[in-house]
């Protein structure tokens, strides 16, 4: 009966199908048996296809503008620099664990970006890497916290300070931190009597954006032989080493997904947004900078500005509507040409060999299926995502290949991966055009429960 079967989810964030399917698929035994044993393929992420908020995307079924989350950071009002942090606190519709422990499934939620603060679930919930320290409360029920640390030691949450040039510190870090998640995991899975479990692993994210210069030969500062061109693949076969060991902990009956919410991918350059914006005309400053300034602490001249950006993965734009923001000067009756014409000018941007970028630029309304919060009023990717947006003014040129967050190698590509086995499965069959939101879907089909109103999706098939 499908409301008698275990279900497992395994996170990796930000794995690519490059690597996992194709380039290190045979030094890689575990997901490689995976692969033969189910159904397998590229997942197709959200717009934007960002940690925050894909993993809450695809347990929900629901999409960014549904959820009102379009990055780590949002606007919180229609102010200029009122941004908030999308903890668990933002995300207000129900996700898979939610449904589970509603109908009285017991569940296990480990380390899935957006569970920080933990809320109460028919189980267990540890925090994810937004956990701001050791010693906040980062599980439900609170003992699970004392227990974790009296096994374990504190809790690794993420690896700090993972932008740097310190490579080695960063590199133990990662190991260490997937090593004791992997540790809680077994742990609390033998311990608690569970019917869903899930965990998400950030140390794929991180050793990407640490080292993918060093491992990528197309990269502009790849070096052959330099002392850290095997970390990446290293890393891959250590976490599939750890996959393999958790895998008896969940049973041969139980139905398993590996996943990724993004894939990843090279890192060209950045692209000064504001300072692009300024130099067209559409942002302007009270008076000049004397260097490199974050948009927040620039003096910028409200009275006489269109437009303005955030830096990131990727970019987004808010224009200065009168009626809207404190000092808007454009007519809402003018709004969507103004928008337009920003949009194209934006997609015919040059890079800096003044070739065609690349540029795609998204309004909201076109790819949601609600727009609710603070939306953006366009969504950029520069160069498709080659590009990051940079969105500090003062460097002295639109295009920069220094990031102003520190050092990072790589962006967020589209594509993540899936891997379904279950018992007496399609042995080794890819599925093609298969998207984030069916995660979700087939998670409750398994437990024969409905998707929540508006969730999207579909589910893979069956046995």
């Amino acid at each position: 009966m499908p409301g008698s079967k275990k279900f497992a989810v395994i996170g990796l964030d930000c794995a690519a199908p490059e690597l996992v399917f194709d380039q290190w698929r045979d030094e890689l035994p575990c997901l490689r048996s995976l692969t033969d044993q189910g159904l397998w393929g590229k997942l197709r992420s959200v717009s934007p296809p960002i940690t925050v908020p894909a993993w809450s995307c695809m347990m929900s079924g629901k999409d960014p503008g549904q959820l009102g989350i379009y990055g780590f950071r949002n606007r919180k009002d229609y102010s200029y620099n009122g941004m908030t942090i999308a903890n668990a606190a933002a995300v207000r519709e129900p996700r898979v664990w939610d449904v589970l422990s509603q109908a009285g499934k017991k569940v296990i939620v480990l380390f899935v970006p957006g569970t920080y603060p933990p809320s109460p679930v028919n189980g267990a919930m540890v925090g994810c890497f937004m956990t701001p320290s050791a010693q906040s409360a980062y599980a439900y029920p609170a003992e699970i916290k004392t227990e974790i640390e009296a096994r374990f030691g504190p809790y690794r949450m993420d690896v700090e300070n993972f932008r740097s040039e310190d490579k080695d510190r960063i590199l133990q870090g990662i190991y260490e931190m997937t090593e004791q998640h992997f540790a809680i995991a077994r742990h609390l899975l033998s311990r608690i009597d569970w019917d869903f479990f899930m965990m998400v692993e950030m140390g794929t994210d991180r050793i990407h954006h640490a080292f993918w210069k060093f491992h990528d030969r197309t990269h502009r500062l790849f070096q052959p032989g330099n002392r850290y061109e095997n970390a990446i693949r290293d890393y891959y076969r250590f976490i599939d080493g750890k996959i393999a060991e958790l895998l008896p902990a969940l049973g041969d009956e139980t139905g398993v997904f590996v996943v990724s919410d993004h894939g990843a991918k090279k890192m060209e350059g950045g692209v000064c947004v504001n300072e692009w914006l300024r130099q067209e005309g559409y942002l302007v400053l009270q008076q000049p900078l004397d260097g490199p300034t974050p948009i927040s602490k620039a003096r910028v001249d409200w009275g006489r500005t269109t437009a303005w950006g955030e830096g990131g993965y990727y970019s987004r734009i808010f224009m200065n509507v009168k009626g809207r923001e404190p000092q808007g000067i454009i007519d809402p009756s003018n709004y969507e040409a103004a928008r337009n014409e920003l949009k194209a000018k934006i997609e015919a941007m040059p890079d800096d060999q003044g070739r065609p970028l690349g540029n795609r630029v998204f309004k909201p309304q076109d790819i949601y299926q609600a727009v609710r919060g603070v939306a953006p009023d366009l969504i950029v990717y520069f160069g498709n995502l080659s590009w990051r947006s940079v969105g500090t003014l003062g460097l002295g040129s639109v295009y920069t290949f220094e990031n102003d967050t520190g050092p990072d190698d790589a962006n967020h590509a589209e594509n993540g991966i899936f891997l379904l086995r279950e018992k007496n499965g399609h042995r080794g069959r890819e599925l093609q055009g298969k998207q984030l939101f069916d995660i979700s879907a087939t998670i409750l089909d398994r437990f024969g429960l409905p998707q929540p109103v508006g969730a999207q999706g579909r589910p893979m098939e069956r046995s």
